[in-house]
Formats: structure tokens, sequence, C-alpha cells
């Protein structure tokens, strides 16, 4: 066999081998569950850990996870995790919601503030049984925002024009390429209102705040978790380790509780790759 040969047949080889780790990356990749969980060893009964660590755009990963521990009579309350600066309105609502069904069923719920639990990353705390915080955590934010570009200043400057064609007065409010008329900014101010006073009511009933008091605190500002402590909008100061104990004694859990939660599905450009951090 020449040098040549032996060349070609190593490269081969090589090809193939890389052919083979390829699709095993990819078969790991599609056939890991969603379920895949970690548990951390006690001698008590279990906790279930939901992390809520982004900006709040859809809510069914997190309904998921608190019906399937809802649902699970082995875990007897849940610590929710949130590090969040909020988002989307009806997400928001989904998950208080689903929280506030968890905490009805029975299943202690507690709330541990990360860095930020702010605005939508609130609302979503409200229908904890108790919420932790550390004494820096950002909170509060309690409103709601929506904002509109406008370029038609720009357009007019370079001499451009938009035609449009509508079914109704309303349906292209908020159009970037036009000012915004007056009936059309009253229309959005009351729907603004609207959905405030549906976040407004949540903190009221949930802290159990008069109409004043919660609404004096519902301006759009923040809060440290120490100010938020001292106005009625968290319960406590602590850190996640504290989060754990306090659900371990709501869930009547004798000893070190046993932890469970899901493990973060990895993408598949990391698993063949590598992550950059």
């Amino acid at each position: 066999m020449t040098n040549t040969t032996k060349w070609v047949l190593a490269s081969i080889g090589a090809v193939f081998v890389l052919f083979i780790e390829f699709w095993a990356a990819v078969l790991f990749f599609i056939f890991q569950g969603d379920g895949d969980e970690e548990y951390t060893s006690g001698s008590g009964e279990t906790l279930a850990i939901i992390e809520l660590k982004e900006q709040i755009l859809t809510s069914e990963n997190i309904v998921r996870q608190f019906k399937k521990y809802r649902e699970n009579s082995s875990v007897k309350g849940i610590v929710f995790r949130v590090d969040s600066p909020g988002g989307g309105v009806s997400a928001s609502q989904e998950i208080y919601e689903e929280v506030r069904k968890t905490r009805e069923s029975g299943k202690p719920v507690v709330v541990s503030m990360g860095s930020v639990a702010a605005s939508g990353g609130y609302y979503v705390s409200c229908g904890a049984n108790k919420i932790v915080a550390n004494p820096g955590t950002v909170t509060g934010s309690i409103g709601v925002i929506s904002q509109f570009m406008n370029f038609n200043h720009f357009l007019d400057k370079v001499g451009v024009g938009t035609t449009t064609v509508k079914s109704g007065k309303f349906k292209d409010t908020g159009n970037p390429y036009r000012g915004m008329t007056e009936e059309e900014k009253k229309y959005f101010q009351e729907t603004i209102d609207d959905v405030y006073q549906q976040f407004l009511t949540v903190v009221e009933t949930e802290r159990k705040l008069s109409h004043s008091a919660a609404k004096k605190l519902a301006d759009g500002r923040i809060f440290t978790g120490k100010k938020a402590y001292e106005a009625g909008l968290v319960d406590t100061l602590g850190t996640y380790e504290d989060a754990i104990v306090l659900a371990a004694h709501l869930s009547k859990i004798s000893g070190t509780p046993k932890i469970i939660k899901e493990r973060k599905k990895e993408r598949l450009s990391d698993i063949l790759f590598g992550s950059i951090r």
C-alpha cells in the first residue's frame, strides 16, 4: 500500500468519525427531553425550583412547569426564582394566574427575587404565598408603558411620503410615518389605563393594600428590596437560601428538603461547538 493510499484512507476515516460524532450530537439534542431534571439530595421531602431569568415574552414554559409540579404529589412546595425586568402584559398575567392557582391548590409558593423583579417581574410574583427580596433587589415599577416611533419629520425633510388605505379610523393608529392625532392619543391612553387598573387591582388584592396606598406606590417608580419591604410590597428580606427555608417551613417539610428543578436545555450550537461565556 502506497503512502498516498494510506493518507487517503486515513482522511476518509477521520471524516467518518467526525460524521458519526456530529450525528451523535444531533440525536442527543433531539432526544434530550424538556423534562430532564436535576436533584439535590436532602433528608426531607421535595421542593421544586422554577426559574424565570429573562424578559417575559411568552408564558408557556413557566406555566407548564407550575402545572407539572402542582400536579406532582411528591412535590410539597415551590420556590419561584424571579430575575426579570418585566415584559409583555398578557404573558405576565398568565404566569401570575398560574402562580395564584398553585397557591390556592394548597401547594405553597415562595418567590425569591434576584437582582431585578420589576414591572411584569413584580406582577408574576404577586400570586405567591410569600415574596422574599434581597435588600438590593430592584423591584416595583408598577405600571404600563407603550411607545411609538415617529419618522414623519425625517421623511418630510427627505421628501418621502406614504399612502395608507384602511378600513377604519383607528386601524393604523401608531403608524410611524405620521403623527398621532389627539383622538388616537386618547384612545391609547384609555387602553393603557385599563391595563394599568388590572395590574393595580392585583397589587391591592394580593398585598392587602387600600386603593389609595397601592396607587401611591404604583406610579412607575422602582424600589430597592429594603424600600419595597417597608412599603409592604414584599413580605421579608432574605436570600435565595432563605426562600428555600421558608418554602420548606410552609410546606411542613422536616429536615433539609430535596430540591428538584428542570435542567436547562442546551442549544445544538453549544453542544457541537461549545459556548462563549
